[in-house]
This record gives C-alpha cells, sequence and structure tokens, in this order.
C-alpha cells in the first residue's frame, strides 16, 4: 500500500502498479475477452482514480502522509465462478478505507474493491465499481474528514 499511496502522492499509476490487481491473473479470473476489458476499462480508470485522489489532495499533497489502510475483513465474501463475469472464483473485499493525514488533519476515502489473488489483496476498483463503458473522468470513493465508515455493499 505504500506504492499505492506513492502513486496518488505523485499522480503517477506506474508508482501506484504494485497495488493494483495484476494483468496475468485478470486474464485467468474474467471471461476470454479480459486483455482488452484490463487496458481500457480497469486500468484507465485505475490512472483517472488515481488522478482524482490526487486532486483531493490538492497543494499539500507532497506533505499528505499515509496512516492506514483499513481493510474491513467482515465484508471479505467468495465470488463464485460465473459471478461478474468472471471464469474463476476469487475473494473479494469492498469499501476499504484509505487513513491520511494532511496539515495535521486526518481525512479518508475509500477503496471500492479489493481482490484476493494467491493471498495477496490488490485495488481492483478505486473509485467506483465501473461495469461496463468508458468513464472520462475519475472519482473518489466517500472521501471523509476522520477516518471514515466503511459499509458492506455489494459490488458487481
Amino acid at each position: 500500500m505504500a506504492a499505492f499511496w506513492a502513486g496518488v502522492v505523485h499522480n503517477s499509476t506506474s508508482r501506484a502498479m504494485p497495488a493494483f490487481f495484476p494483468r496475468a491473473a485478470y486474464l485467468k479470473v474474467k471471461a476470454p475477452h479480459a486483455g482488452p476489458d484490463y487496458k481500457y476499462r480497469i486500468l484507465h480508470t485505475f490512472t483517472l482514480d488515481i488522478g482524482a485522489a490526487h486532486a483531493l489532495l490538492g497543494a499539500g499533497a507532497s506533505s499528505a502522509r499515509l496512516v492506514s489502510v483499513r481493510v474491513p475483513q467482515g465484508f471479505a465474501h467468495w465470488v463464485d465462478p460465473g459471478a461478474c463475469d468472471n471464469a474463476i472464483g476469487y475473494w473479494e473485499v469492498p469499501n476499504a478505507r484509505v487513513v491520511y493525514t494532511e496539515n495535521g488533519q486526518v481525512h479518508s476515502f475509500g477503496i471500492a474493491s479489493m481482490i484476493s489473488w494467491r493471498g495477496v489483496w490488490y485495488v481492483i476498483h478505486l473509485g467506483a465499481v465501473v461495469p461496463s463503458g468508458i468513464p472520462t473522468s475519475g472519482t473518489v470513493d466517500s472521501p471523509s474528514a476522520g477516518p471514515g465508515a466503511s459499509i458492506n455493499s455489494g459490488t458487481c
């Protein structure tokens, strides 16, 4: 998550990529047309959302510090093969929270969805779960003063 945070602070998808769901895993998890979907929807949306999160930090981005990433373990659930256009099952957890300080104040925003691959949790949808189409702008999931709260929800 330190790499993810560096990506947000510097508005850099390449810095955030170690925390993003790997392409090879996505090709195994999802249906036959996963390659174009990964590049043109999933990764594209992640890039836009990294930019939106960076913009949320504003002029103080370089001084913002990651405090924690709160993953609500009780929200983790198994997604069966066939659901959400996937070829194989996987573990997913919605609505983790990125907690950070900026100018001495605690703030947070959400991670819409994380997927476990071989025991490691990765961000798959940052700002929102985008079921289809190619977005033109990024979103920040539930920005909040303070640590915020995770709410259990379905994600696909």
